[in-house]
């Protein structure tokens, strides 16, 4: 088999088009693979696809995927159709998609790259620009988001993530049940969650059983506008309600810790993560001692942790009145206990009261949403940090999307 035969094979190319000449350029380790079409051929409109004859020929060039360590470019003179209806367009090439300067395996060789490592590392392989990978990675995403079929979801987690510092924040929706993001928008305003409600379909909207989100106002609001009965379907999960309460009995802890060093007491001195961690961690015998002691006391700290176990243990329960019922009591000795912080989360509670007894009853968690962002956060830091908003909305898609990434046709890159 000679060199053409085989790159005919490699690329696939069937009538009009051929490979008419491979060119080896050993000193400069470059293999240049010239393809021609039939000068009488038609070719199809990039449009309408309909027959249209040729009008004139313009030489393109492609990276290909390297042959045994030799960097390939493919060369071709493409023609331009005359169509009737669209006029004068270059037409469609079998072996790359429009406007890329790579041919599909090339690109999609790339995209399976792009998956594991960072786009500096990517280009420090292939050897491209950190701007030519982007461009790869930019335009999967936007293949894939063109070619993903709106589908109606019953549980949505709602959650931003920071893109740099100062606050600035991504509003990112994701797919609970099927664990991909959905919709990524700057910043975290009512208006930008309103949106893509209004994007969906009103059979769709409909069809939205759950959001399990953080505590945050404009989320609260957008949902409660958008959705039929969306007040009953907002979800706060135990996750966001511990994280207040840790952080209230971590606020009295170090007040108390202060007052006491003052007297010379330093009981609470490095117990701060017996108070944080969960009670079943705790499994030194001697920790376990120390802090039994210390929460069997009266110290207001160790009063502000059992009313944070209490409020743990109302998960457990699956009657709706039972449950608010000790809500309702629980918020009631928040507010007696004369301990500001737990104060503070009692009143968050009862405000709030509605969305968590929908979490308790419907087994909700945002859990999902939260290792969505964990995971953001890591190709963040991989890519140590991003230019600019478009790209970090690309990356968040092209990893957590569920998108069907690869060009056209193209369903591996083994060559």
């Amino acid at each position: 088999m000679n060199s053409t035969t085989l790159y005919q094979q490699i690329l696939g190319l069937r009538s009009p088009w051929r490979v008419a000449d491979v060119k080896l350029d050993l000193p400069g380790k470059l293999v240049e693979v010239r393809v021609v079409d039939d000068a009488l051929a038609l070719h199809e409109c990039p449009c309408c696809g309909k027959a249209c004859p040729g009008y004139d020929h313009r030489v393109r060039q492609w990276r290909h995927l390297d042959t045994c360590q030799m960097q390939t470019i493919l060369t071709a003179d493409v023609p331009r159709v005359n169509c009737p209806e669209h006029g004068v367009l270059q037409a469609k090439v079998p072996w790359a998609e429009p406007g890329s300067r790579f041919t599909a395996l090339f690109e999609a060789m790339v995209i399976d790259l792009l998956r594991v490592t960072s786009i500096k590392a990517v280009a420090d392989h292939v050897k491209l620009s950190w701007d030519q990978v982007d461009g790869i990675m930019a335009r999967a995403v936007q293949r894939g988001l063109a070619r993903r079929e709106a589908k109606p979801v019953t549980r949505l987690g709602v959650d931003e993530t920071s893109f740099q510092r100062r606050h600035e924040y991504v509003t990112v929706v994701s797919d609970q049940t099927r664990g991909i993001v959905l919709h990524v928008a700057d910043d975290r305003k009512t208006s930008i969650l309103s949106s893509y409600y209004e994007s969906l379909p009103p059979a769709h909207l409909s069809g939205i059983e759950l959001v399990s989100m953080d505590m945050w106002g404009p989320y609260i609001t957008a949902t409660e506008r958008a959705l039929p009965d969306g007040g009953r379907k907002i979800a706060f999960d135990k996750y966001h309600v511990a994280a207040h309460l840790t952080k209230a009995v971590d606020s009295v802890r170090r007040r108390e810790h202060a007052a006491l060093l003052r007297e010379g007491d330093d009981r609470l001195k490095k117990t701060r993560f017996d108070w944080l961690r969960n009670p079943s961690t705790h499994d030194r015998i001697k920790e376990r001692e120390g802090f039994e002691a210390l929460r069997d006391s009266n110290l207001q700290t160790a009063r502000a942790w059992r009313m944070k176990e209490a409020a743990m243990d109302v998960w457990e329960h699956t009657d709706e009145s039972n449950v608010r019922a000790m809500w309702k009591w629980w918020c009631g000795w928040a507010h007696r206990s004369r301990l500001e912080p737990m104060r503070r989360v009692g009143r968050m509670i009862k405000s709030h009261l509605q969305g968590i007894v929908t979490a308790i009853l419907q087994r909700a968690t945002n859990a999902g949403a939260e290792s969505i962002n964990s995971r953001i956060q890591r190709v963040k830091s991989m890519a140590c940090g991003f230019r600019n908003r478009q790209r970090f909305r690309n990356a968040i898609y092209f990893h957590m999307g569920g998108l069907d990434l690869l060009p056209e046709g193209v369903t591996h890159t083994k060559v």
